[in-house]
């Protein structure tokens, strides 16, 4: 499983970070950090972080990091 999270549209919600700690952090109010390959044993974790996303900023799935452009670890903004 991969994940990436559009960090241009991310609003900094955090509604990752409660569904799926050992995945994403928030650091601060601003810069979200997260696993881009997370571990199988997270895989129903960060799929209901996906699906509870406000504004449906993360992307999941066998392919999700091939050429989206976007990098974990960025400022969300």
């Amino acid at each position: 499983m991969q994940i990436v999270v559009d960090l241009n549209r991310c609003e900094g919600y955090a509604q990752c970070v409660f569904l799926a700690p050992k995945v994403f952090e928030l650091h601060g109010e601003e810069a979200l950090l997260y696993a881009p390959a997370p571990p199988a044993e997270q895989a129903e974790r960060v799929r209901r972080a996906a699906a509870a996303c406000p504004v449906q900023a993360i992307l999941v799935g066998e392919h999700a990091g091939a050429g989206a452009g976007t990098e974990a670890g960025a400022d969300v903004r």
